[in-house]
C-alpha cells in the first residue's frame, strides 16, 4: 500500500508496508509508557532521565508517575531490547496528566511520614536507654564477677 506524504513542502510516495517509524528522544522528554503488566495494560506518563550506553544492552531510564486519588508514586523503569513489558512513545507536555503541585505535596507527605517514624524510633531508643540503663549496668557487673 503506497501513500503520498508531504514533508517540508516536498511530496514523497512511501510504501507503508515497508516504512519504519523512527523516534528521536532526549533526556527530559515527556513520554507515554505502555506497561504490559501481568494481567492488564496501563499507560503511564513518564520522563526520560538517562540513556545508559552499556556495551551489550543500551538502556533508556524513564521516571514514570503512578497517580491515585491520594498520592503520586515515582518509580524508574529501564527499557532495552530485553524489556518486553514496556514500550514508549513520544508525548507532548500538554498530554501529561501529572500536576507538579500534586507530586510535590505527595512527596512532602511521604517525607513527613518518614520523619515521624525516625522521631518515634529516637524516642523509643531514649526511653530504653533511660529506663534500662541500670539493668545493663548490673548485668555487666555480674559478667565481670563471673570471670574472676
Amino acid at each position: 500500500m503506497k501513500r503520498e506524504i508531504e514533508i517540508n513542502g516536498i511530496k514523497f510516495e512511501v510504501d507503508m508496508s515497508t516504512a519504519k517509524r523512527i523516534d528521536t528522544f532526549k533526556i527530559g522528554d515527556n513520554v507515554k509508557v505502555l506497561d504490559k503488566g501481568y494481567s492488564d495494560y496501563k499507560i503511564l506518563d513518564g520522563v526520560i532521565t538517562a540513556f545508559v550506553n552499556f556495551k551489550d544492552l543500551p538502556t533508556i531510564e524513564v521516571a514514570v508517575f503512578e497517580s491515585s486519588w491520594s498520592e503520586v508514586k515515582i518509580r524508574f523503569i529501564y527499557i532495552n531490547e530485553n524489556a518486553e513489558n514496556y514500550e514508549i512513545t513520544p508525548s507532548s507536555y500538554y498530554e501529561s496528566k501529572i500536576e507538579k503541585n500534586k507530586v510535590v505535596e505527595s512527596l512532602n507527605r511521604e517525607i513527613e511520614t518518614e520523619k515521624s517514624k525516625i522521631r518515634d524510633l529516637e524516642n523509643k531508643k531514649n526511653w530504653f536507654v533511660k529506663y534500662y540503663e541500670k539493668h545493663f549496668e548490673n548485668s555487666e557487673l555480674r559478667e565481670d564477677s563471673d570471670d574472676e
